[in-house]
């Protein structure tokens, strides 16, 4: 009952899975947990009774029966916590499912013992798949519980393969290779006498490779060693190879076996192929890239609805006309009625999930998967048909009359098969070509036309666009003017986006692997793109597309073009900055050094600083024209101690003029600070007459332009008596005012003082990516400068207090000050500059940000990794 229950309820929630919260995950565990983990604990109880020659204690039933309530109970309980974004109660509902299973395990193994101590069993060895399978689903939920709390992306990836693995491989993967080893024979018409003796001698080889692959699975998924966890799925794969390849053999090389159009033997030889194509496939994406959740996500589909539904049905087929009819005549009734359109069913289920794996637009796999879900739909009334024909020939058996036999296989069944193999496929085809069409006209057609007057060209410009992380990607489309353009959108994000023209078509929302195809018509003006999602549009998620001065002649009239980049000739946007902060940066990527040498011996530094105006990147994906001394942003840091001398020769192999102006020296600005063209030179010389974080930058006008191109750096006059530290950063924070991509600054963006990124040593988000690090217990210092040219800074560390603050040349806190006083932040107005320390007491990952929140959100954060 509960079993039926269930599928009723999986079928409504796909029906309405897009107004339902966690949909996703609902659908897929409604299926694992509730239907499931139902059948594995009714079917296991079954067969352990067979496999034992005995049934279980009448007393006992009320335990088992106890076991069904407390599972549903807690399935509930599991399911209300996910959607209503409640962890403990999913929590507590994992917790539930786990002891309840468990208590299962323990029932199984106290029957066979009892089972033993009487040598009744006939296959003993076969009760260890059951009851291996149900110890492994306690630690399946804990690693389901875990995710459901939240992990960092690295340790997420790793307990998502850690979670299915020892779910659908390990609970309810060895409770059906424990079952098919003595099932399947029978499904493929094979002689149980003649095959038991080798079915029996592979059971614990068997089920000792399929636990060694799935220890090493686990293992190396949580350790992170991905060679381990390829070892492991091969060898787990071996052991289902072990499990059903002697029986298919025996099925191909006995004369007098015919495989028949049977559901259940279909189904769980269907089951099975996909099981070995999806093995085969996570050993691939586990031996060839980084563990990550997308890479694993297309696996999801196949193991659950490919294997594991298929695999239920099949078996399902098998075993309830058994149970009605006890064999013989009322058992034959039984399965014929199971097998009604055996072979429509299982070519629109492994046709339509194969289509369903290919880019198709959205409509199409939205039909596509709505055929699919009424075949598998379709077992319900079969069953239930089935159930009502083996009942009403047991009644017919009871009142002394013979029900007539079901008719035997031959050239009707064989022209039937061929008959439902053709619907089928006509169906699959349908389905796709009406789905395609609608995506077609009702999401794509252009409400206004782009042509601006231009003449068609006849050529077609085709574009595949992804949309991730609230980006487009390309954002930026050149097409040929006169082109016509057809964009194919693809969301690979995990979470609903459009694609909305300012011609207004439109994609029409996408789920998360959707496709669709915009026509977006001829091409003549610019056209903007947008995500209509509330709050996406405004994170960054725009496209534009540009006409081009000229077109493709080729000699196809159909040629295709793609570009990408930002091109256009204007500034960026604020939507280009957002897109790029949530682009990841290159793996070679080397972020600025943030450490501080100490000063120097020596009571004179010379330096030599070249002024360059070089391309240079300020956050993932985005180049600009950087003006800078000796090629970075900020420029190089100089350090002394009061009194010393620093002396600068400036040189400018620019191609304009620049200057520089040391805060930390008190001179004449007539000569020193003067500007000098291209080609020139000058020596700045100063003596470090009083402490502090100074700020050095061009003072050549406009001056802000020139600091926010990046022409700043800092001087450091230690205070005396600075105290040794573990650690010792400098953050030099700053603003970027987009221009062209590759251009320079835009002067009307500083003036407005309208940044699109806010940065820490030149560039956006760089210690996400590449995190400053400290051991638990050291002090650390940061030196901090706001170099403007427009906003202050509020420097903050998230998770730690700061003993001691020094600023502008005075500490403001001390350790051990007699009011036990701590600091939360350095605030700094543009050209200030000072130092905080401080210590952590736990290991961790630490956020540094500007507390001016989004001024932080454009770029100014950053992390310390704390150690042991």
């Amino acid at each position: 009952m509960p079993v039926r229950v269930w599928m009723i309820l999986l079928v409504l929630a796909g029906i309405l899975h897009r107004f339902l919260p966690e949909s996703r995950w609902l659908l897929v565990h409604m299926f694992t947990l509730g239907v499931v983990t139902n059948s594995i604990l009714v079917w296991s109880q079954h067969f352990t009774e067979r496999f034992l020659r005995g049934e279980a204690p009448e007393r006992t039933r009320r335990f088992q029966l106890g076991r069904i309530y407390a599972l549903n109970i807690a399935v509930v309980i599991t399911v209300v916590g996910v959607a209503g974004g409640v962890w403990p109660a999913t929590l507590v509902g994992a917790v539930i499912i786990g002891a309840v299973v468990a208590w299962h395990a323990v029932g199984l193994l106290w029957q066979l013992r009892a089972a033993r101590a009487g040598r009744t069993a006939w296959h003993a060895d076969g009760v260890w798949y059951y009851i291996c399978s149900a110890l492994l689903l306690p630690a399946g939920a804990g690693f389901g519980a875990a995710l459901a709390h939240g992990l960092s992306d690295a340790w997420h990836a790793r307990f998502v393969l850690a979670h299915e693995a020892t779910n659908l491989l390990g609970f309810l993967g060895l409770a059906a290779a424990g079952t098919l080893i003595v099932v399947y024979p029978r499904m493929l018409g094979i002689d149980d006498d003649a095959n038991s003796g080798g079915t029996l001698r592979r059971t614990v080889p068997t089920l000792a490779a399929l636990l060694c692959g799935l220890a090493a699975i686990v293992a190396g998924a949580l350790a992170g060693i991905a060679p381990l966890a390829t070892a492991g799925t091969v060898l787990y794969l071996a052991g289902w190879v072990a499990v059903a390849a002697p029986t298919v053999l025996r099925a191909i090389r006995s004369p007098g076996v015919r495989l028949q159009p049977w559901y259940d033997a279909l189904s769980v030889s269907a089951a099975l192929l996909w099981l070995c194509g999806s093995l085969i496939a996570l050993a691939v994406i586990v031996a060839t890239g980084p563990l990550d959740p997308d890479r694993l996500a297309p696996l999801t589909i196949p193991m659950v609805a490919g294997f594991a539904a298929q695999l239920l049905l099949g078996v399902m087929s098998r075993l309830l006309p058994s149970l009605m009819g006890s064999g013989g005549v009322v058992t034959d009734i039984g399965v014929q009625a199971m097998n009604r359109w055996a072979v429509w069913r299982i070519v629109v289920i492994n046709g339509g999930l194969l289509l369903w794996l290919l880019p198709l637009p959205s409509w199409a796999r939205v039909a596509l998967s709505a055929l699919v879900m009424l075949a598998f739909v379709l077992f319900l009334p079969i069953m239930i048909v089935s159930a009502r024909r083996a009942m009403s020939a047991r009644r017919t058996m009871a009142a002394g009359s013979r029900p007539t036999a079901p008719m035997a296989s031959g050239p009707m069944a064989r022209h039937s098969s061929g008959s439902q193999i053709t619907a089928a496929l006509a169906c699959l085809g349908l389905v796709v070509a009406v789905g395609t069409a609608i995506t077609g006209t009702t999401g794509s057609a252009p409400a206004t036309s782009a042509a601006a007057g231009v003449t068609p060209t006849g050529n077609v410009t085709r574009v595949d666009v992804s949309a991730q992380d609230m980006r487009f990607t390309p954002s930026n489309i050149a097409v040929p003017a006169g082109d016509s353009l057809v964009i194919t959108l693809t969301n690979t994000d995990d979470v609903v986006h459009d694609l909305v023209l300012s011609t207004g078509a439109s994609s029409g929302r996408l789920g998360p692997g959707e496709t669709a195809t915009i026509d977006a018509g001829v091409v003549g003006s610019t056209v903007d793109g947008w995500c209509s999602i509330v709050g996406h549009r405004q994170q960054g998620m725009t496209l534009t597309i540009t006409p081009t001065g000229g077109s493709d002649t080729g000699d196809s009239g159909a040629a295709e073009h793609s570009a990408m980049g930002h091109g256009g000739g204007g500034s960026l946007t604020p939507g280009d900055a957002a897109r790029s902060l949530h682009t990841p940066v290159s793996a070679d990527f080397r972020a600025a050094d943030p450490a501080v040498a100490p000063a120097p011996p020596g009571t004179v530094h010379r330096y030599t600083f070249d002024i360059t105006e070089q391309p240079g990147g300020v956050a993932p994906g985005i180049s600009q024209m950087l003006w800078t001394y000796n090629g970075t942003v900020g420029g190089p840091t100089l350090r002394g101690r009061l009194g010393d001398t620093f002396e600068i020769t400036l040189v400018n192999h620019g191609t304009m003029g620049h200057s520089i102006d040391f805060h930390a020296g008190m001179v004449s600005p007539d000569a020193a600070m003067r500007t000098i063209n291209p080609g020139e030179s000058l020596v700045y010389r100063f003596t470090a007459e009083h402490t502090g974080a100074w700020l050095y930058h061009c003072s050549t006008a406009p001056m802000s332009d020139h600091i926010a191109a990046g022409m700043f750096g800092a001087v450091i006059v230690d205070p005396p008596g600075l105290a040794p530290v573990d650690a010792e950063y400098l953050l030099e924070q700053s603003e970027v005012y987009l221009g062209p991509e590759g251009g320079e600054v835009d002067h009307g963006k500083v003036a407005a003082k309208t940044p699109d990124l806010v940065v820490f040593n030149g560039f956006a988000d760089q210690y996400l990516a590449r995190p400053l690090h400290a051991r638990v217990g050291d002090r650390i210092r940061i030196w901090v400068v706001d170099a403007g040219p427009n906003l202050p800074s509020a420097f903050h560390v998230v998770g730690t207090q700061f003993d001691t603050v020094y600023k502008e040349g005075s500490y403001l806190l001390r350790p051990d000050n007699a009011l036990h006083g701590g600091a939360q932040v350095l605030d700094l107005s543009p050209a200030q500059g000072g130092f905080v320390e401080m210590t952590f007491a736990e290991p961790g990952t630490y956020s540094f940000i500007d507390h001016v929140m989004s001024d932080a959100e454009k770029g100014a954060r950053g992390r310390i990794v704390v150690s042991e």
